[in-house]
């Protein structure tokens, strides 16, 4: 199984428009994280957002990128301040070999990737990027996954 956890790219204030798209800049730096992501032969079975604007053209544009044909649709429980014990306890439960991409917002990212990682959401272990893109597989002895790469749009 893999996971991929994407925090959305920067998107215009509240005060600009309260359906917060995202900027150009944003637009520009998930287009740069996706194209890499092709380019390692990232496939995904399944890509889930927040529902919020921002999180959903992201989603889109990592999903065009990659070429896959798999759905894009929001998920409950991935607002940024949401419970993370639920979307964990589905993505453990996720079918062995799966490939699912999460599109979301902080905090709920940062506690989410803690929970499965260290079983502590509140251990933070990564810094997440706008637009970033972190894969995580199982580690190979014991239970919980582990980070096997990060992609920040300021390398992609």
């Amino acid at each position: 199984m893999a996971v991929y956890l994407m925090q959305h790219g920067e998107a215009i204030t509240e005060v600009e428009n309260p359906a917060r798209p995202l900027t150009d800049t944003g637009r520009a730096a998930v287009e740069r994280v996706a194209a890499r992501a092709k380019a390692a032969d990232v496939r995904i079975d399944r890509c889930v957002h927040s529902g919020k604007l921002r999180a959903e053209q992201t989603a889109e544009l990592l999903v065009g990128a990659l070429g896959s044909e798999r759905s894009i649709e929001p998920r409950d429980g991935l607002a940024p301040n949401d419970p993370v014990a639920p979307v964990a306890d589905w993505l453990r439960a996720a079918p062995e070999g799966s490939s699912i991409a999460l599109v979301g917002h902080l905090p709920l990212l940062d506690r989410l990737a803690s929970s499965l990682i260290t079983d502590d959401e509140n251990t933070h272990v990564i810094q997440f990027r706008m637009g970033g893109l972190v894969k995580l597989v199982p580690k190979s002895e014991g239970p919980g996954l582990t980070v096997a790469w990060i992609l920040a749009p300021e390398i992609a």
